[in-house]
């Protein structure tokens, strides 16, 4: 780990509990996330971590509890309210499109900073044309910083897996997040691609300056660059604090060996 500087608390999750008709998904779940920290959620499957995740960037409403970030309390937000406030979010399932290029794919995350009317952008008037040269800018930095040159004009489809998650991890970037919310950032990726997805990760949090939450099953890879670490099971939180401390959490052990995981 760097020395970096971890801060104060910038998001507080409180409470929360989420219910789809009688099925409990989450009860009364809180832990919060420091500024500048990597925060991992684990848990055997079906824990609730992506309906956590689903709670935090506004795709579900929690029926009770609330969520604090930079000192603002809601109940719930909105999925557009989420991302201008500056939480950015990866999903599991590639949400990319498939026939844009990785260049228009990582374009497409920065939509909300774009301030031209569509009519501007379109006649490409000055202001829009300046702004849309800035756009590309932070972009071509990100795809240096990704080292995805090579692919800027292949369309994303024809990319291979690990570079279809590192284009969906650029498109979250180029919204400027301030707390980054990775789903699952390396599943189904081989050793190598693991290796590289780790070390962007650890890159996005020390250049950036980036408060990374992450889902992750591997528990090498959370053990390695996580701060600290919350655990659900079936819904419920049983552990929290350091790697090493959830690690030796005796909650912690039985639901991941005394389940089939």
């Amino acid at each position: 780990m760097s020395t970096k500087k971890i801060g104060d608390v910038i998001l507080d999750v409180k409470n929360i509990s989420l219910s789809f008709g009688g099925v409990k998904a989450l009860t009364d779940i809180s832990f919060n996330v420091k500024e500048h920290e990597i925060r991992a959620i684990i848990g055997p499957n079906g824990a609730g971590k992506s309906s956590m995740l689903n709670c935090i960037n506004g795709v579900y409403r929690p029926q009770l509890g609330s969520i604090t970030f930079r000192g603002q309390t809601f109940g719930h937000m909105d999925s557009h309210q989420v991302a201008s406030m500056g939480i950015g979010r990866t999903f599991q399932n590639l949400a990319l499109f498939k026939g844009m290029s990785v260049l228009d794919n990582i374009m497409s995350g920065r939509n909300l900073k774009i301030k031209s009317s569509i009519f501007m952008q379109a006649l490409r008037l000055g202001p829009a044309e300046r702004e849309e040269i800035m756009h590309r800018e932070a972009v071509e930095r990100i795809i240096d910083f990704l080292e995805i040159q090579a692919y800027r004009k292949t369309p994303v489809g024809q990319l291979p897996y690990g570079l279809q998650k590192r284009v969906d991890l650029g498109r979250a970037l180029a919204m400027e997040p301030q707390v980054l919310l990775l789903d699952e950032p390396m599943a189904g990726m081989n050793v190598e691609e693991k290796q590289d997805m780790c070390r962007f990760v650890l890159d996005v949090n020390d250049e950036f300056g980036t408060t990374v939450v992450l889902i992750e099953h591997d528990m090498g890879v959370v053990m390695d660059i996580s701060d600290r670490v919350v655990v659900l099971d079936y819904g419920k939180k049983i552990g929290d604090g350091t790697p090493d401390e959830v690690r030796n959490n005796a909650d912690v052990i039985s639901a991941y060996l005394g389940t089939s995981h």
